[in-house]
């Protein structure tokens, strides 16, 4: 007898009539059956494991009532706890049970308690970069960066609300009625933005950038086909000589995780200083400071902005400055700073071309509410960035670098750039829909590459489209 049979006997429940067992019979409804378009989400767990978790869950927490949010107690004293109470609530149940289907009832549950729920699953798994709750029945997730929908859920709204609490209050944020959106960060750094009714219509949602625990390398980037390894050669010389670089691209195209690995190319030794919204960026050097930005309290005060910890960071002798995303008022502080002695600093943008985010910068500037002609403002971009890495999610779902473009300096009123890579889409696509094209030199030598002849900076002849004499050693 299987488990749904045996709860369902000691419950006094009868038994479910079987389902027929002709291969593709409908029920008898009257209504013609069609095949959809799109693929139906998949059915509610019925079973009655799951019932029964939810029995016990509803009785674990009304007997651990406010010692579920005891600061006094540690994590692992409060798991304790939980699986004490636990063990005793599922004794009160007297339902047979086998040793497998205790181990999973008390799992379930102890991710319900102490962890994320149903989402532990998923941001235990590694295949998947992204997952986003929409409302209680409805979970996404990305995966080789496509969206897919999953069999999980939540068992009601006040199921999630409990998981969206516990995110919030571990990094000191709260989220009500009076303040409906938030963002956080979970303990491993994977980045978290939540936002409840009234402004969620259609129930509390959540989506949640997963933090890398191993930080994706140079070579790593080569081999997923972003980057060629001729434009590595070229990243990295430009970050050891110093350049102001920019990384565009959409969201979620990998801005910070390509920051992240150009980073790893500034030397040991040198004092950095990262500013970020919500800490993601994983450097490996020695001597770095970490600054996070602070949101308002409930009265509206307390705030401490981007803008604010890069005027700061100008104070703290940094020798470079690492702004996990300009999106603000702070852009003039970021581009001033890159004018005046910190040079090699390193930041994003939201953009979908390289001509895109010079404009972007143009109108970011703006918003720092200082009156200044647009010919000044593009000729501060202009002075202070040196390169422009343009980072695309094509349609099968790949990140590519599609172009590395050089700020060349002004012409007239226009900010003039030269390409010295484009990816090239000319040779289409394969059986599978992916991308066969690669990122090419456009044969156009940049002239910051004066700078790397000063500085003692040898690159490959190849890096610009240029055949290496044999046995010349490649990345």
């Amino acid at each position: 007898m299987n488990l749904t049979s045996r709860l369902e006997a000691a419950r006094g429940v009868p038994a479910a009539v079987p389902a027929s067992p002709v291969p593709g019979a409908a029920a008898t409804t009257g209504v013609p059956t069609t095949r959809s378009a799109v693929t139906p989400a998949p059915p509610p767990p019925t079973d009655a494991l799951s019932r029964l978790k939810d029995r016990v869950g509803k009785a674990l927490f009304e007997r651990m009532g406010s010692r579920m949010n005891d600061p006094s107690l540690s994590e692992s004293q409060l798991r304790a706890i939980v699986l004490g109470e636990l063990d005793e609530v599922v004794e009160e149940e007297n339902v047979p049970l086998s040793t497998e289907e205790r181990q999973r009832l008390t799992a379930e549950l102890a991710d319900d308690v102490l962890g994320y729920g149903p989402l532990q699953r998923l941001l235990d798994d590694s295949a998947v970069s992204e997952i986003m709750v929409n409302g209680p029945d409805a979970i996404y997730v990305e995966r080789n960066g496509k969206l897919e929908r999953t069999a999980t859920r939540f068992t009601s709204e006040e199921h999630l609300r409990r998981v969206i609490d516990r995110i919030v209050s571990r990094v000191g944020r709260r989220i009500d009625e009076s303040s409906p959106l938030v963002d956080a960060r979970l303990a491993d750094g994977s980045r978290v933005n939540a936002i409840i009714p009234p402004l969620a219509f259609s129930g509390s949602t959540l989506t949640i950038r997963k933090f890398s625990k191993d930080p994706f390398t140079v070579d790593d980037l080569i081999s997923f086909g972003t980057l060629s390894p001729e434009m590595a050669e070229l990243l990295n010389a430009c970050v050891d000589a110093r350049l102001n670089v920019i990384v565009s691209g959409g969201t979620g195209t990998g801005k910070t995780t390509l920051l992240n690995v150009l980073s790893s190319f500034i030397p040991e030794g040198e004092r950095i200083v990262t500013i970020e919204d919500a800490v993601e960026l994983q450097l490996q050097q020695e001597h770095v400071v970490r600054l996070e930005s602070r949101p308002p309290n409930i009265e509206g005060k307390g705030a401490i902005t981007i803008r604010d910890l890069v005027r700061n960071s100008l104070r703290m002798r940094p020798d470079r400055i690492v702004v996990g995303e300009c999106r603000g008022g702070e852009s003039l502080d970021m581009l001033q700073a890159m004018n005046t002695g910190h040079d090699g600093s390193l930041s994003t943008v939201h953009a979908n071309s390289p001509r895109d985010a010079i404009a972007r910068l143009e109108t970011l500037v703006l918003m720092a509410g200082m009156d200044l002609p647009l010919r000044a403002i593009r000729e501060q971009i202009a002075s202070a960035v040196d390169v422009v890495v343009q980072l695309t999610r094509l349609r099968d779902g790949t990140r590519r670098v599609t172009h590395v473009t050089e700020v060349q300096g002004m012409e007239g009123e226009t900010v003039t750039l030269q390409d010295a890579f484009l990816f090239d889409y000319s040779a289409g696509v394969d059986a599978h829909g992916k991308f066969l094209g690669k990122p090419v030199p456009t044969g156009v030598r940049p002239r910051f590459t004066e700078k790397f002849d000063d500085l003692g900076i040898k690159l490959s002849p190849r890096v610009f489209g240029v055949a290496e004499p044999a046995g010349a050693r490649g990345w």
